[in-house]
């Protein structure tokens, strides 16, 4: 069974509008990124909590995501 992290990750992966937006605000601030990744799970009723995003993310071997993931806990 997948998590909602997981669910929410898969559908914003297909909305190039939104992946491209959440991009963005992530470059400049992660941590209102995660905010918005929150938001658009309560939008669409797959409520997600920032922890819960963070560990799924860090489960991704992608390196562009393992560097906005150091970002986000205030890393970098």
């Amino acid at each position: 069974m997948s998590s909602n992290a997981e669910k929410l990750y898969n559908l914003i992966s297909k909305d190039s509008r939104k992946k491209q937006s959440l991009f963005l605000t992530a470059l400049t601030n992660p941590k209102s990124a995660l905010d918005k990744i929150c938001k658009i799970g309560k939008e669409v009723d797959i409520l997600v909590t920032k922890e819960e995003v963070i560990e799924y993310l860090s489960t991704i071997d992608d390196e562009a995501t393992k560097m906005w993931l150091i970002k986000a806990r205030g890393g970098l």
